[in-house]
């Protein structure tokens, strides 16, 4: 081979590996960084600058990138432990802690490990929080309770550039011995309840057969004063129709005395009316005594006309 082919192949592969160089340089010195994440870039050992979602460039061989930080939500599971209540009873306690990085620089040279650093600092607010509380009180005061913890986590991972968002107990386990108790409780709560809603069912219907027999009293009572005065509104309209016939029977008796013929059908009635009155009264007794003009009918109806005419003269007047 020549001295210039030599040459021609040497300058070459100079340009090839200065290619070649160029190529890795600008590999390592442009940066694609994740959409919600954050890198930490440091120039000799020191923090040079953080690098957000999007096109970035460094230098490369002198700076690099530290820390990658994610900018999302996550969820840690707090492990479970133990934790005595203001009551004394020792509990076990377990939750989930969701938190996210606001500031990746305080994350990342604030504290070693910001996750395992948060976790604990959970479950030691939460003992504390327990500690506040009676075991009726972690039952019932769930929300309060993980807001508190929220806000005490929150004040001491201010400095961590962390956020706690939200933190949710899991479970709470009381020891067997109290929850034999709870369960009793409960059971003795149930009688309870169902003896209070049977007693009140009693009552109710005691109450209820009650005002029904009062009720139907007061129907019967009502029942008895209509037919009362159904029954006197009867009679007294069958007396006024009773006295209205005697009073017609009267007035045609009358308006027939007045005639003629009345007369003599007078005269003919009182005088069979007499002679029926002596032969009862000869019947009853053996002796009879009679007025001299007894025997004669015609003295009698003379009598008895006598009355009536006197009775016609007095209405007349």
């Amino acid at each position: 081979m020549d001295p210039v082919s030599q040459i021609v192949e040497f300058v070459f592969q100079v340009e090839f590996f200065l290619l070649l160089f160029v190529i890795i340089v600008l590999k390592s010195s442009i940066k694609f960084v994740p959409q919600n994440r954050a890198w930490m870039v440091e120039r000799f050992g020191k923090y040079q600058s953080t690098k957000e979602a999007g096109l970035n460039f460094i230098v490369p061989f002198i700076d690099r990138v530290a820390a990658d930080r994610s900018l999302k939500e996550q969820a840690v599971d707090v492990p479970s432990q133990s934790a005595i209540t203001k009551d004394n009873i020792s509990l076990i306690v377990d939750g989930v802690l969701y938190f996210r990085v606001l500031d990746p620089y305080k994350a990342t040279y604030g504290v070693d490990d910001y996750i395992f650093a948060v976790t604990q600092l959970a479950q030691t607010t939460m003992r504390s929080e327990l500690g506040k509380m009676e075991l009726d009180k972690t039952f019932e005061e769930r929300d309060l309770l993980n807001t508190n913890i929220v806000a005490a986590i929150n004040s001491a991972s201010e400095p961590w550039g962390i956020q706690v968002l939200r933190y949710e107990i899991k479970d709470i386990v009381p020891p067997n011995s109290v929850m034999e108790a709870m369960e009793a409780q409960m059971k003795a709560e149930r009688v309870k309840r169902a003896q209070i809603l049977e007693s009140e069912g009693d009552r109710q219907a005691a109450i209820n057969v009650a005002e029904g027999k009062k009720q139907a009293q007061v129907l019967a009572a009502e029942a008895d004063k209509a037919e009362q005065i159904l029954q006197a509104e009867g009679e007294a309209k069958a007396i006024l129709a009773v006295a209205e016939a005697q009073a017609d029977a009267l007035r045609k008796v009358g308006e027939a005395a007045n005639t003629e013929q009345g007369q003599k059908a007078i005269q003919l009635d009182l005088a069979t009316k007499a002679i029926s009155a002596k032969e009862a009264i000869a019947k009853e007794s053996s002796v009879v005594l009679l007025p001299d003009s007894g025997t004669d009918a015609s003295s009698l109806v003379a009598q008895g006309m006598s009355i009536i005419n006197s009775l016609n003269q007095k209405q007349k007047g």
